[in-house]
This record gives structure tokens, C-alpha cells and sequence, in this order.
């Protein structure tokens, strides 16, 4: 388990990654990849190689016709382009550095990543039998979703030498590269593959191996320049790059960068979503489908370029608040950013002079090119522009954007596949014939009026650069998570996501599809630009942020000061009538007691402890009544700072409510006789906990499985190597198990359903999974809790309680 100790500074905490730089490899990680680096084809001889010598993307296959060839074709292609963008990593530091905003991995984590979900996901699906390396396909199994900011808790762990990853990748590939060659579905005449086929975990194999070479390219263009290197074989920068030297002091109006009108788009009847029987891979948030009443609209014709942006950068619009949504202001403050995060300063600050940094160079601003920022600052952009314009304008909304692609997907479905372009051109023949920078056509942004402009005289719908929207992340009606990777989408459907489309000059497969939706939070750096639009209205957007939302449930304040009521209010507060049920007060207090109890009866060590979904952390702090170190998680910002507040201050006021605005001031105390230096708080996903938690005497688990969008994701983690708890550790278990489509897809449910006539019982099923992951069930109970709500409104809930004990010694 990871936790620094409480005497620990960020900054000491900051530079533990150090501990990986064991040296002994910096000759070959250094410049030219010699033969050995290749675990499969090497760049000369994979497909997608073009005349120049460099590679890019071959089309996305069609499922219906594909041959055994083709689909080792495109094995081969996505593998070595990840290991000809890594190729490009200098010496050892190169892999082991964390990103400078350290919310990340550090490069050797996506190494590893996308070989583990080869092996993890033909595994699920029955392709393969064994693991390969148990400890490697938990280690690099999760990344990391970063909740804010400000949340700097990675980036402290050993992780492998990258030779035995690099050996991994080897064992990978040749498993996978087997199967294709062996594999009865591939045969020639094959029936299409569909998403029940087994076939289709190998091709999101595929495509999940594209989506990190896009990210992965990001985080390398976050590393210092001295770490990187343009390798011979990858994909050239678009030719309007000009050398550094030729850096302008500041762009001409209208000469460096064109004009950028607003085009009347009519308003229209829109139906968009990919047809389930579309014989292309897709993620699960990419079907189902939507009919919106659009309103006319005025959309810029096109991408917000670099000498636009200037023009607020420039005009202050980095210092002034009134620009800013109230989290953006909080970002940019807390980054002090000034310009966006790729513009290199050429000078003192208010000579407003930059250069502009690709992948591997430093090149003269290309003032034509797309801005590349984030939804912050695309907001911050449109807010200036409204006020200099005295008419609000705003980024596009998904609907607004579909209805400038939907001729395409009007075409693509009543002409079929070959009106996807990614599915019947490889990256250079898309530029060349249809005018998109997509698909590794080339390795940079080209500039905003370049491509191919639609009959409306709108650029860049498809690629150069993802494109901001104003919709959060949501699942299309009808969509459903699919069994094999059922935590992809679901967890994003918070309201803390924004929505992308478009694609970028690095998106491939997939992504580079008329069908693609993408996500990101709003900090985020990726590939990324926008338009802006005028209309009277949203544009239909989608929000999942309002009051009542399963994403903001936990954020509201109301419901945080129920829980500090819930945690730390005495008993009489919480039930005060004597007629009600007072077994069922101080829930999360009788909570951890049942977790030390038992560790004394059954003379299990109490070193660490988890507990995850702490809410406002009373469990966690009552188990510090005997473990050593305590860690609590939870999902929700609100809950993890109040718990951090008591941690630190020991005392904390909340509201009781007794009718409407009525009630009475109250304080939430840590008892004196608890070390509150043995507990520390930590906001994290139940789902996709780091790897570097592992190994805990005992974890608590209350009120938490029926509020996750992937339970097994969770349960999933508890046993095996990295196992959240340790061999011979304690696991309890408190649900209500009371399911909600608001929170987990049915797909996901545990039980509460039938399966072939017959009752699926959550209990039931919880078990076998447990046992299965080597546990052995010590004793189950029913536990009451009461949440008081206001003086005459009370949830009265019973949990099944079960307490676990992992095998072994």
C-alpha cells in the first residue's frame, strides 16, 4: 500500500518516481531504436508503410469481409506505431518522469497498458485461458482518470524496468498474433463479427491500443524536449510548419490567420447514433440514438486558430475573472497559466511572443493552425468574444455538431460502410482525397481552412483537431454497456466529462470514424480545439451537472450535511423519537467496530486498513482506533474535503435540518483519543482504484456496490497480485443492494433480475464472486441505518452484512 507518511512533504512525495531511474539501460534508450527494440513488425516491413519510409494508419476494418490478412495487417499496424511513437523516448528518465501536472502515469504505465488489455479482455471473452503475467495484467490494468487539478496522489510507486516490460510486450504479441492465425471466426467466408462474437474483445483490442496512442502522444508532448526524439519512420509534420527561427514577433491580422465569419445553418429535424448492425467496432457510447428539434444556428466556419486566441491572450483575457466559469478560474489560478499550455514563450511575458510546441520540435507559431486547449479555456474564449461582440456566443452543442456531419451519416447509412472514409483509406489517402487530417495522415495540425470544406463552406467537421462541446458526456438512448468492458463509458456519466467530436490528426481506427464520441474532463490537454455558434437558444445540450443528478447527488450540500448528521451526530439527533428505530444509528461507527472486532477474534494483523467510499470519513477514523494507517476513498469532492477538514482541524460545523430553512448549527468532532495522523483522505473511482493500493489488513466496503457503474470493477481488484486486500486480511461488505439505472446499468447489476426464468439474488451472486476470488465467508448479518433527512423524514434502510477473509498466508 501506498501512503505517505504525514511528515512527508508534495515536494519529497513529488520526486519518489526517481526511485525507478535504476540506470543500465540508457545506451538503448537512447537515439535509433536498434532490431531488439521491435516486438512485432518492424516500421520497414509493417503494413501502412508509405513511400517516404514513414508509416500511418491502415482503414478500420470491416467486420463483415475482413480477411485473416487484414486483420493481422492492422495488428501489426497499431502495434508498431505504438512502439515507433515510444521509440521516441529518450534514456530511462524518459519513461519513469511523470507529466509536469503529475495527474497522469508516467510513460512506462502505457507502455504496459495496452498489452495488459489484450490479454485481460481475450481472457474475459474465452479467447485465452491463462494469464501471462498475473502481477503485470493487475499493475497496468487501471489508469488513471484524473478528478482535478489538484490531486497530485501518483506517481510514488517502483514500477517494472522497462526491458521486462518490453519482454511482456513480446510474450503479447506473439499470443495475439497466434490467435489471429489460428482462429476458426477469421476463416475466409467468415459471418460478420458482431458485438456477441468473442471475436470482438480482439478488436477492441485494437482499438483501445489507438485510443493510447493518441493519449499517449499528448503526455509525450508534455515531456521536456531533451527526452524526446522525432522518429525517421513516423509520420512528417504538415508542411506549413516552418523552423523556430522563423518565429514572427506577433501575428498580422487577417494575413497569418484568415477571418473566421459565422455561417447560417437552417434548423432541422436530427437523428444521430451508430446502427447496432454497423460492421465497425464501436464503444458502447457510440449506439443507441437521438431525434432533436434543432433550431437554426451560426457556426464559425472554421476552427478557432492560434492568431484568434492571441487576440485574448493578448487583450488580458487570462488575468480577468469575469471570463471564467467559477472551476476555470480555479484551474487557471491554481496553474497560473497565461497562454495555452503548448505556446512556448519567446521572451518576457509582456512581449506576448511564442513559439508553439508539436509532438518532438519547437516550431515558428503557425498562427493559422487550431488553438489547442482545453474547455476551460475554450469557455474563457467565447465568454471575451461575446462581451467584444455585445452578442453571446459558446461552443457548439453535440447536436448542433452532428448537424453539420449529418450528410455523412445520412449517406454512410443508405450507402453503407463505404461512406465512412477511415473504413476505406488509410491516413495519407484521406488527406490527399477527402481533405481530412485524420489518421495519421501527418503528425501535426495542418491550418483551420486547409481541409475540405462542406457544401455549407464549414472546415475541419473530421479531424485536425477534437473538438470542444458544451454537452457532458452521456450515453445515447437505447445504449448499453457491454459485458466485456462494462466500466468503459458508464463511469464518465457524470456531468464531470465533456463531450468531443471530430477527431485529430492523431486519432485512428475508430476514433477516426463519422461515429466517434470522445470525452475528457474539462482540464484536460489533448489534441483539442473548438468553433464557437450564435443561436437563441443551448442548442439541445446535454447536462448531467444539475441538482438531483446521479453525478452530483454527493456534491449537493444538503446531502453532505445529512452525512456529517449520518457519521458524526449523537444518537438522539439522528433518530430522536423513542419510538423509532435506534438500532439503527451510528452506522458507520458499528461499521468499522464489526471490522475490529474481528480482527481480534481472528488475530489478523491491523496494520492498514481501506475504506473505500468513506463519504465523510467517521468508519475510517474509528478504525484508527487500532489500525496503524487508515485510507479513505471516495468519488465525491465534497465528502473527501470535509473528511480532509476533521482530519486536519479535528472539528467541522454542518447544518441539521429540521423544517425547510429551520434547524440548528452543529459540530462534527473527532474523538481526542484517535491519532488523526494515521488517517489520510484521498478522492479516488471505486472502480478504477491505482495499482499502487494493494495489501491492506482490512477493507470496508459500506453502502457502496449499489452506486457503482461497474461493481465487478471493484470486486475485481480485491484478491490476486495488487490485491486490495492482503492474504489472511479481512473484507467487509455492507449493501442494501438497492440498484438504480441512474447509477449502475442493469448489464452491471450484481442481481435483481431474472436470467432464464430464474431469480438472480444479489447475495447470491456476491458470493460466488468472493469465493472465486478466494475468499472465505466468516459470518453475514442484517444491519439497519436510518438518514435523517429533516425532523419528520427518515430513509430506513437494512444492509446485508458479510465479513470475508482472503486465503492464504
Amino acid at each position: 500500500m501506498t501512503m505517505p507518511p504525514a511528515s512527508e512533504t508534495p515536494e519529497s512525495a513529488a520526486e519518489l518516481w526517481r526511485n525507478n531511474l535504476r540506470g543500465g539501460l540508457h545506451t538503448e534508450l537512447t537515439g535509433l531504436r536498434s532490431e531488439q527494440w521491435w516486438t512485432g513488425r518492424k516500421p520497414q516491413d509493417c503494413p501502412g508503410r508509405q513511400p517516404d519510409g514513414t508509416l500511418t494508419s491502415l482503414p478500420l476494418p470491416h467486420l463483415a469481409s475482413c480477411t485473416r490478412q487484414q486483420t493481422l495487417d492492422y495488428f501489426d499496424n497499431s502495434w508498431t506505431l505504438t512502439e515507433l511513437l515510444f521509440s521516441s523516448l529518450q534514456g530511462e528518465e524518459a519513461f519513469f518522469r511523470p507529466p509536469y501536472h503529475h495527474l497522469r502515469h508516467p510513460m512506462i504505465f502505457y507502455y504496459g497498458h495496452p498489452p495488459v488489455l489484450y490479454i485481460n479482455k481475450l481472457r474475459v471473452a474465452g479467447l485465452i485461458e491463462q494469464p501471462l503475467n498475473p502481477y503485470f495484467e493487475r499493475l497496468f490494468e487501471t489508469g488513471v482518470d484524473e478528478m482535478r487539478w489538484d490531486d497530485l496522489s501518483k506517481n510514488e510507486m517502483v514500477w517494472p524496468r522497462v526491458d521486462e516490460v518490453h519482454a511482456y510486450r513480446q510474450q503479447v504479441y506473439r499470443t495475439v498474433r497466434q490467435l489471429i492465425e489460428t482462429h476458426p471466426g477469421l476463416a475466409s467466408g467468415h459471418p460478420p463479427i458482431t458485438q456477441d462474437d468473442p471475436l470482438w474483445a480482439l478488436f477492441m483490442g485494437f482499438e483501445h491500443e489507438r485510443i493510447h496512442l493518441e493519449t499517449s502522444s499528448v503526455l509525450i508532448r508534455e515531456l521536456p524536449l531533451t527526452l524526446v526524439r522525432r522518429p525517421v519512420a513516423w509520420p512528417q509534420l504538415h508542411p506549413s510548419a516552418k523552423p523556430a527561427e522563423w518565429a514572427t514577433f506577433a501575428p498580422g491580422v487577417g494575413t497569418d490567420y484568415p477571418q473566421n465569419a459565422l455561417i447560417n445553418i437552417s434548423g432541422q429535424q436530427l437523428r444521430y447514433g451508430k446502427p447496432w448492425a454497423w460492421p465497425s467496432y464501436g464503444w458502447d457510447n457510440e449506439y443507441g440514438q437521438r431525434e432533436v428539434a434543432l433550431q437554426p444556428f451560426q457556426v464559425s466556419r472554421a476552427l478557432i486558430s492560434n492568431g484568434e486566441f492571441y487576440e485574448f491572450v493578448v487583450a488580458g483575457g487570462y488575468r480577468e475573472r469575469r471570463y471564467w466559469s467559477e472551476t476555470g478560474w480555479d484551474w487557471r489560478s491554481f496553474r497560473n497559466s497565461k497562454a495555452p499550455t503548448f505556446w512556448i514563450p519567446d521572451g518576457p511575458a509582456g512581449l506576448h511572443c511564442y513559439r508553439l510546441r508539436s509532438l518532438f520540435e519547437v516550431i515558428a507559431m503557425p498562427w493559422d493552425w487550431p488553438a489547442e486547449v482545453n474547455y476551460h479555456e475554450a469557455k474563457a474564449y467565447c465568454a471575451w468574444r461575446s462581451e467584444c461582440e455585445g452578442q453571446p456566443c459558446r461552443l457548439p452543442s453535440e447536436a448542433e455538431q452532428q448537424a453539420l456531419r449529418a450528410t455523412r451519416q445520412h449517406e454512410a447509412i443508405s450507402v453503407g460502410p463505404d461512406a465512412d472514409p477511415v473504413m476505406c483509406r488509410d491516413g495519407a489517402a484521406l488527406a490527399r482525397e477527402y481533405g481530412c487530417n485524420l489518421n495519421l495522415a501527418w503528425s501535426s495540425s495542418w491550418p483551420v481552412t486547409a481541409g475540405q470544406p462542406t457544401q455549407d463552406g464549414v472546415y475541419d467537421l473530421c479531424g485536425n483537431v477534437w473538438q470542444w462541446l458544451e454537452d457532458h458526456f452521456n450515453p445515447l438512448p437505447g445504449a448499453k454497456a457491454h459485458p466485456y468492458y462494462d466500466d468503459f463509458s458508464t463511469p464518465c456519466y457524470d456531468g464531470q466529462h465533456q463531450m468531443m467530436l471530430g477527431g485529430s490528426w492523431a486519432s485512428t481506427g475508430d476514433e477516426a470514424s463519422i461515429w466517434a464520441r470522445l470525452h475528457f474532463r474539462p482540464h484536460f490537454f489533448q489534441h483539442a480545439g473548438f468553433r464557437r455558434v450564435r443561436s437563441a437558444g443551448d442548442g439541445g445540450a446535454v447536462r448531467l451537472d444539475q441538482p438531483g443528478s446521479s453525478g452530483q447527488i454527493y456534491e449537493d450540500p444538503q446531502i453532505l450535511h445529512e452525512y456529517l448528521l449520518l457519521h458524526y451526530g449523537a444518537a438522539d439527533v439522528q433518530m430522536p423519537y423513542a419510538f423509532g428505530p435506534k438500532d439503527a444509528v451510528e452506522f458507520p461507527q458499528r461499521c468499522a467496530q464489526w471490522l475490529l472486532d474481528a480482527a481480534r477474534e481472528y488475530g489478523v494483523p491491523t496494520g492498514t486498513a481501506l475504506d473505500i467510499g468513506c463519504a465523510v470519513g467517521r468508519a475510517s477514523f474509528e478504525l484508527a482506533r487500532v489500525y496503524q494507517k487508515v485510507l479513505g476513498v471516495d468519488l465525491s469532492r465534497a465528502f473527501i474535503a470535509a473528511a480532509d477538514t476533521l482530519r486536519r482541524e479535528g472539528e467541522l460545523g454542518y447544518f441539521c435540518k429540521d423544517e425547510g430553512r429551520l434547524g440548528a448549527t452543529l459540530s462534527a468532532m473527532i474523538d481526542p483519543a484517535i491519532d488523526r495522523n494515521r488517517v489520510h483522505f484521498r478522492q479516488a473511482d471505486a472502480g478504477s482504484l491505482p495499482a499502487e493500493l494493494a495489501d491492506f489488513d482490512a477493507v470496508l466496503m459500506a453502502n457502496l456496490l449499489c452506486r457503482l457503474p461497474s461493481p465487478k470493477a471493484l470486486l475485481g481488484r480485491l484478491s490476486g497480485p495488487l490485491g486490495l486486500v492482503k492474504p489472511g486480511g479481512l473484507l467487509a461488505i455492507f449493501s442494501p443492494y438497492s440498484w438504480l439505472e441512474s447509477f449502475t446499468p442493469p448489464e452491471a447489476w450484481l442481481g435483481g433480475y431474472e436470467k432464464d426464468g430464474q431469480p438472480i439474488h444479489s447475495a447470491t451472486a456476491l458470493g460466488a464472486l468472493l469465493r472465486a476470488e478466494g475468499f472465505d465467508l466468516l459470518r453475514e448479518a442484517e444491519v439497519p441505518l436510518v438518514i435523517r433527512e429533516h425532523a419528520r423524514k427518515y430513509q430506513y434502510i437494512v444492509t446485508h452484512a458479510m465479513l470475508w477473509r482472503r486465503t492464504g498466508s
